[in-house]
């Protein structure tokens, strides 16, 4: 795969997003401290502003970074209007904070939130569709793109009108549009962005060749009918449609689950780094999730939801974005402030600009953190639960410490 310098934006545009997207990860465990196991539930007010906090401020930044870099790749065209994205992170920082006040104490500061939060989507939409308007051949790739931002338009609408909702401005059944926002935003989007990207840079990084498509295919079409089966329960309050979405979703994750098994049986790459090991706890943790959701819908605890749905966001999107983070920003930086050097002075190789002792500690301390914290919630001991999010708090500031250092090296202040 080419990357043109004509193509790529600057790493000044895309560093906040990934900076600002980790601190927020930081601070949204460090918020968890303050959870009650007794009363945890998913539709308590402090859970919906630490899900938002988490998936806006951390991983839709992270992904929105990351698409400003990859659209001009898959696409092979340059952005319409790349400048848009200095827009887009402050305003969604601004939008969480509102939010997050809004779910905590102040209902009235959501509609201010959400609207912060869909303008900055609107300037991400527009500029990618209008991208995509130079295409002359469309592909899959470029297929689960569209589609995955029509998921998006729809997700935040019902958001707005849920904010609208909550404070009291509007009367709508949140209860069942809500899981419709869930399923648009979060496997709608969020879901069908990682399964396409997955497929461009698993293949990438572990030098993956010749293997078929046909199970993210299948995934990404049996999900795609998910959600349009959660939206007709949703609007029409007819109950076999939501059976069906939870069951296609599960499906749908499992054969995404088989596709990457596929794809690691394929590779050539065998080095045992820190995007591997994160890989692998990635989606174990997928897998375990999975399991948790299934058990869930036999015997329905709450506690095994509550602990499938932590280890889908920290264990999986939070393992799966920060091995990336360690692949993407040594990538950008050096192809930036180095490659012009190549064949003229000695240049680090990509490898050399990750810091491998402070890295191999994160994934060790960030994944037995996440496994304390996971078996804490399912046997409701708040002592586990605590010692766990300690361990997570002390991986996640050295991954802070390793972004902002793979970030500020320059050429001249490498030492060889």
């Amino acid at each position: 795969m080419n990357i043109s310098t004509a193509f790529a934006p600057p790493f000044k545009l895309v560093a906040p997003f990934f900076i600002l997207g980790v601190i927020t990860f930081v601070i949204s465990i460090l918020l968890m401290f303050g959870f009650e196991l007794e009363s945890l539930h998913y539709l308590n007010s402090s859970t919906l502003a630490w899900v938002h906090i988490f998936l806006l401020s951390f991983v839709m930044l992270i992904i929105l970074g990351a698409m400003a870099q990859l659209v001009p790749v898959v696409l092979e065209v340059g952005h319409c209007a790349v400048d848009l994205y200095y827009a887009i992170y402050p305003l969604v920082i601004i939008g969480t904070i509102l939010m997050a006040f809004g779910f905590y104490s102040f209902p009235i500061l959501l509609p201010f939130g959400g609207t912060a939060i869909f303008i900055a989507m609107a300037i991400f939409l527009v500029e990618t569709f209008l991208t995509i308007l130079k295409v002359k051949k469309i592909n899959f790739i470029i297929s689960t793109i569209i589609i995955s931002n029509i998921f998006l338009l729809f997700g935040l609408i019902l958001g707005i009108a849920l904010a609208l909702n909550h404070s009291g401005i509007v009367s709508v059944d949140s209860f069942r549009l809500l899981k419709s926002h869930i399923f648009l935003v979060f496997f709608g989007y969020v879901g069908t962005t990682i399964m396409s990207m997955s497929l461009i840079l698993l293949p990438m990084f572990w030098l993956s060749h010749s293997f078929s498509w046909i199970y993210v295919k299948s995934a990404f079409y049996i999900l795609c009918s998910s959600i349009i089966s959660m939206l007709i329960f949703s609007f029409f309050n007819i109950n076999i449609f939501e059976i069906i979405a939870y069951t296609l979703c599960i499906i749908s994750l499992l054969l995404y689950f088989v596709q990457i098994f596929v794809i690691y049986k394929k590779r050539v790459r065998v080095e045992v780094d820190i995007y591997f090991k994160s890989m692998i706890f990635s989606y174990l943790s997928l897998l375990v999730s999975l399991i948790f959701f299934i058990a869930y819908f036999l015997y329905g605890n709450d506690k095994l939801l509550i602990s499938a749905s932590w280890l889908i966001f920290v264990g999986f999107i939070g393992f799966l974005i920060a091995g990336h983070l360690y692949k993407i920003v040594p990538f950008l930086v050096w192809y930036e402030r180095f490659s012009m050097f190549v064949g003229k002075k000695q240049v680090p190789m990509l490898t050399d600009l990750i810091p491998k002792k402070s890295s191999s500690f994160q994934i060790l301390s960030s994944s037995v953190g996440t496994t304390i914290v996971t078996i804490g919630l399912a046997t409701n001991i708040d002592e586990i639960y605590k010692s766990g999010l300690c361990f997570l708090t002390i991986g996640l500031i050295f991954l802070l410490k390793d972004i902002l250092y793979m970030a500020t090296i320059k050429e001249g202040s490498y030492v060889f």
